[in-house]
């Protein structure tokens, strides 16, 4: 791995992220920089600066009943619900507020929510919050689940995001491969990484990494 590039926010100056040049396995893909959204996601701080950039990015005709996070992005969550709530964005729950939620995953790696938080969802309109979509395959997932349960996608928002749209659904996004020109992912069996023999430097997923021993 090489030395981390610090990328500041063309919405903020203080929202950060924290990129890692070199060879990641993820559970989908391979990629060629780590993006680490530890403070984001966890400094109170900047959780409330990226939610409040985030909601400017979101139409006030929207409505918004639950939102959903992936990645660990609660905090960021709970802080966007605050500025929607703020900001006008309707809901259409009984007690107009927002709900924050997080998905279940199985053993099998499905995406899945237990009977008590089906009424957060069926019927609802539902804001994807992410930290970040870069082969679309988590956004898929989530909204072929969600929409399983009979939930209504009302819109899509990551930290960071190398797609402008996934499913025909657009994403809004702090951070996109604008930014970070040289980004790429691949495919396992298809990883120009591997293909140039260059070792992997670690395994990596919404957690964070860990280091292969060399």
């Amino acid at each position: 791995m090489q030395e981390m590039i610090r990328i500041s926010s063309k919405a903020h100056p203080n929202i950060e992220l924290k990129a890692i040049p070199g060879h990641f396995v993820t559970p989908s893909s391979h990629i060629n920089y780590f993006l680490d959204m530890t403070t984001l996601k966890t400094r109170l701080s900047e959780a409330s600066l990226t939610a409040k950039e985030l909601s400017r990015q979101i139409m006030v005709s929207m409505v918004v009943d639950t939102i959903v996070c992936i990645d660990g992005c609660e905090i960021i969550g709970a802080f966007l619900a605050e500025e929607l709530t703020r900001a006008g964005v309707y809901s259409r729950n009984a007690h107009q507020t927002i709900y924050i939620i997080t998905p279940e995953y199985s053993s099998s790696g499905q995406m899945l929510f237990r009977d008590n938080y089906l009424p957060m969802i069926k019927g609802k309109n539902i804001l994807l919050l992410l930290a970040s979509a870069t082969t679309g395959k988590t956004v898929t997932k989530a909204v072929q689940t969600l929409t399983y349960y009979g939930a209504s996608i009302s819109g899509i928002s990551a930290v960071f995001s190398a797609a402008n749209s996934v499913m025909g659904i657009p994403v809004n996004s702090l951070f996109s491969t604008a930014d970070i020109p040289d980004y790429k992912t691949f495919s396992s069996e298809g990883c120009a990484l591997c293909k140039d023999n260059k070792p992997i430097d670690a395994f990596a997923n919404a957690f964070g990494y860990s280091k292969i021993n060399a």
